[in-house]
């Protein structure tokens, strides 16, 4: 099973950003900590150390590169599984499992993949403009040319 790079980790690091006491992203977010991790333990004044925040990074990216793998039956290019693991550790396994996107990467359909990338940046039906930068950073990372 392909694991997520160094570079992977990096990008999704560089999005959420570490952050050692719980905090809302947007005002109709859920309570979040550490790189990004969200869960019913998390709520309003929970602090956490570093090492919590890497342990609780890898419990997620597990699920989010798991998730990849089994919903694509094409193979995968390391920085394409590394947008889709940064993808699907924002939006969730069951929804990329089940979104057009994943339907486009498993036919191998470029401009269906480019088109639908981008529509995850909504939040409450509103376009939220760092989610679109994060969505064209991702795609950006998934269509960037593997090395030789």
């Amino acid at each position: 099973m392909m694991k997520l790079s160094d570079a992977g980790e990096a990008f999704i690091k560089g999005r959420e950003k570490l952050r050692l006491k719980a905090y809302k992203p947007t005002p109709d977010d859920k309570w979040t900590i550490g790189w990004g991790h969200t869960g019913p333990e998390v709520v309003e004044g929970l602090e956490w150390t570093e090492q919590q925040a890497e342990l609780a990074f890898w419990r997620d990216v597990t699920p989010a590169e798991l998730g990849v793998t089994r919903s694509t039956d094409v193979p995968l290019a390391q920085n394409e599984f590394d947008a889709l693991v940064a993808f699907t550790f924002n939006v969730g396994v069951e929804a990329e499992a089940h979104s057009t996107l994943c339907r486009m990467v498993n036919t191998r359909n470029q401009a269906g993949i480019a088109a639908e990338w981008v529509k995850w940046d909504h939040q409450n039906g509103k376009v939220l403009p760092g989610l679109l930068d994060r969505r064209k950073a991702e795609l950006a990372m998934f269509q960037a040319a593997s090395p030789a």
